[in-house]
C-alpha cells in the first residue's frame, strides 16, 4: 500500500514486535514507510479490512479478489541463467531463461517501486522435516498475501525464533508493479522471475495467491533432488497401520479431495518431499479448489470455508447477508480456499510420516477411456510419471477455457519442475523399489463417453476403489490385462459397478470406445518421443501398444 497520507493503521503499534534482526535493508529494501513483521491472523484481518483488501463473510472467513490474474501465469515465469545452476535446469516451455543483468535491473526497479510503501513480512519454513526445511521470507505489498503466507507455510514457534530468523530464500510480491516487456524481455507486464544465485523470487503484476506457493515449490524442486530428496507434486495421507499413500496429479484431478479421507490422517494436500526418513509436507496449509464444493462429498474442506482464518479467493458472496456462493464461477472457475492444515480435523500435526506403501497417479481423463484404477509395474510407473497424462481443468491457468484441455504434464507438475523429468523419475523409481511402493493409475475423469457425452466418475466409486487398494483388498481379487496399455485392471471391487471397471461396456458404442482409446494411446507414444532418448529401453517399452 502506498500510504502517502501517513495514516496510522490498526497494527502499526505492534508492527515490529516480531521483527527479525535480519532486516529488509539487507534485501536492498530501504526508505519504506512501514514494515509489518510476522503479524498473526487477527492483526492481518484488521489490516486487510482497513485497507479494503477483503471482506469478512458469514461465519468469519475472509473473501478477497486477486485482480486481473485469477490463475497462474505459467507463460510469464523465468529463471535467471547463471553458471552454477544452468546445467541442471530443464530449459524450455516452463523454464525460460532471463539474463542476470535483466533480473538485476528488474529487482532494482522493484526496490525503487517499494520505497515509501508499507510492506508485510512473514518469516517461515518450507518443509516439515527439520533436516530439509528451507527458511523463507515472504515480503508482500498486500496484507492478505501476508495472511496467505501465514496460512500456507510452517511458522516459527517463539518470539526469539522470529528475532534470530535468517532467510535462505526470499519472495518479493508486488502486484502493483508492472514489467516493461521491451526493457525486461518479458512476454507481458506480468513477471515471475527466480534466481537461485540470488536466492530470490520476484512476482509482479499478479495478485493470484498461487504464484507465491508455486514459486516456493519451484525452488524446492530444484534444491531438494540435488540432495537425494524426491520433490513431489502430490498430496499424502497415512492410515491406522502407518501405511502412507501419495496422490500425484495436477490441480483439478482430486489430490486435495481424495487425500482428505476421514478414515486416514492427512499429511498434506499438494507438495511433499521424500527423504531417507520418509514423506514430509512442504507446507503448513492447504490451497483447495472449491468451485461447486459439496458439503456431503467433501465435508472437511467445506467446513473450512466457514472458519475465521480461511482466505476465500475470488469467491462470490452476497454483500448484504455475507453468505458465500461456492457454485458461482462468474469471476473464475478457479476459486480457492487457503487455510491452515490443522483446520482439517484429522490432519497429522507433525506433517510427516514413514515411507509410502502406495503411490497413486491421478488422471482426469476427458476422453472417458481410461479404466478407473490399474496397477502398474515399476517400468510402467516411470512411463506414466514422466508422461503425466491428464486434462487441465478450466481456470487453473491463464488462457484455459471451460472445456478440459488434454495435456501431458511431466511428473504431474511440469510447470513447477526445474530438472529434466527423467531426473525426478529415476529418483522416484529408486525410492519406490527400495521401500516396496506399489504404483496405481486412477482415472477421476469421465466414464461412458468423452467430456460432453459421458459423465464424471462418481467420487463415491473412486473412494471405494482407493480404499480397496490402500487396505489390501485388491490384492485378493482377479485382474485382467488392459490390451493397449498392458497394466492390470481389477475385475471386481466392493461397491463399484462392473461396467465402471470395464469402461468399454459403459459406452453406447464399443467400437467408438476402442477407436478413441487407440487415439489416446497414439498421443502417449507421440508425447514420449521427446523423453525416450534419455530413458532406459524398458521404460520406453512400458508404454501403450497400438495394434
Amino acid at each position: 500500500m502506498n500510504n502517502i497520507l501517513n495514516i496510522k493503521t490498526p497494527a502499526e503499534d505492534v508492527a515490529e514486535a516480531l521483527k527479525s534482526l535480519y532486516g529488509l535493508e539487507l534485501h536492498g529494501l530501504t526508505e519504506l514507510r512501514k514494515v509489518y513483521w510476522n503479524l498473526p491472523a487477527e492483526a492481518l484481518y484488521e489490516e486487510i479490512a482497513f485497507r479494503s483488501e477483503g471482506r469478512i463473510v458469514n461465519q468469519g472467513a475472509l473473501r478477497v479478489t486477486s485482480g486481473q490474474k485469477t490463475a497462474r501465469a505459467a507463460q510469464d515465469k523465468f529463471i535467471m541463467r547463471e553458471t552454477e545452476s544452468e546445467g541442471h535446469i530443464w530449459w524450455g516451455e516452463y523454464n525460460r531463461p532471463i539474463a542476470p543483468d535483466k533480473f538485476e535491473e528488474l529487482f532494482d526497479r522493484m526496490q525503487g517501486f517499494a520505497q515509501g510503501r508499507d510492506l508485510f513480512v512473514q518469516d517461515c519454513y518450507a518443509g516439515a522435516d527439520p533436516e530439509h526445511r528451507l527458511p523463507i521470507r515472504i515480503i508482500t505489498e498486500h496484507a492478505w498475501h501476508s495472511l496467505f503466507a501465514h496460512n500456507m507455510f510452517i511458522l516459527p514457534e517463539s518470539a526469539e525464533e522470529y528475532k534470530l530468523f535468517v532467510p535462505e530464500f526470499t519472495v518479493l510480491v508486488l502486484p502493483s508493479f508492472k514489467a516493461f516487456p521491451q526493457i525486461d524481455g518479458t512476454r507481458s507486464e506480468t513477471v515471475i522471475a527466480i534466481s537461485f544465485a540470488h536466492r530470490l523470487a520476484l512476482i509482479g503484476n499478479s495478485g493470484y495467491g498461487g504464484e507465491i506457493k508455486k514459486s516456493v515449490f519451484t525452488v524446492l524442486n530444484y534444491i531438494n533432488p540435488l540432495k537425494g530428496v524426491m520433490s513431489m507434486h502430490c498430496s499424502a495421507n497415512v492410515g491406522v497401520q502407518k501405511d502412507v499413500a501419495l496422490f500425484f496429479g495436477l490441480s483439478g484431478t482430486g489430490k486435495t479431495t481424495l487425500s482428505a479421507d476421514p478414515q486416514r490422517n492427512l499429511i498434506g494436500d499438494d507438495e511433499h518431499g521424500w527423504s531417507d526418513a520418509g514423506v514430509f509436507n512442504y507446507e503448513g496449509g492447504c490451497y483447495a479448489k472449491i468451485i461447486q464444493l459439496s458439503p456431503t462429498a467433501e465435508p472437511q474442506i467445506y467446513a473450512t470455508t466457514h472458519r475465521f482464518g480461511t482466505i476465500l479467493e475470488n469467491v462470490i458472496y452476497d454483500p448484504v447477508t455475507r453468505k458465500i456462493d461456492l457454485d458461482d464461477d462468474s469471476i473464475t472457475e478457479n476459486t480457492r480456499a487457503s487455510y491452515p492444515l490443522d483446520f482439517i480435523e484429522n490432519a497429522l500435526p507433525e506433517k510427516r510420516a514413514g515411507h509410502p506403501k502406495n503411490a497413486i497417479f491421478l488422471t482426469c481423463d476427458a476422453q472417458g477411456v481410461m479404466p478407473p484404477i490399474a496397477r502398474l509395474t515399476p517400468e510402467q510407473a516411470m512411463y506414466h510419471f514422466i508422461s503425466g497424462y491428464t486434462s487441465k481443468v478450466g481456470g487453473t491457468e491463464v488462457g484455459l477455457g471451460e472445456e478440459p484441455e488434454i495435456t501431458f504434464s511431466a511428473c504431474f507438475g511440469a510447470p513447477f519442475m526445474v530438472h529434466h523429468p527423467m531426473f525426478y523419475a529415476d529418483l522416484l523409481a529408486r525410492k519406490m523399489a527400495h521401500y516396496g511402493t506399489t504404483a496405481w493409475v486412477v482415472n477421476t475423469g469421465w466414464v461412458g463417453g468423452p467430456y460432453g457425452v459421458g459423465k464424471r466418475i462418481s467420487i463415491r466409486y473412486t473412494r471405494a476403489l482407493l480404499n480397496a487398494a490402500l487396505n489390501g483388498e485388491l490384492e485378493q481379487t482377479e485382474y485382467y490385462q488392459d490390451p493397449i496399455f498392458g497394466f492390470m485392471v481389477p475385475k471386481a471391487c466392493p461397491n463399484v459397478p462392473e461396467e465402471i471397471l470395464y469402461p468399454a461396456k459403459s459406452w453406447p458404442n464399443e467400437q467408438e470406445y476402442w477407436r478413441r482409446y487407440r487415439q489416446l494411446a497414439a498421443r502417449f507414444i507421440d508425447n514420449f518421443r521427446k523423453f525416450a532418448p534419455d530413458c532406459p529401453p524398458k521404460v520406453v517399452a512400458a508404454g501403450p501398444v497400438v495394434g
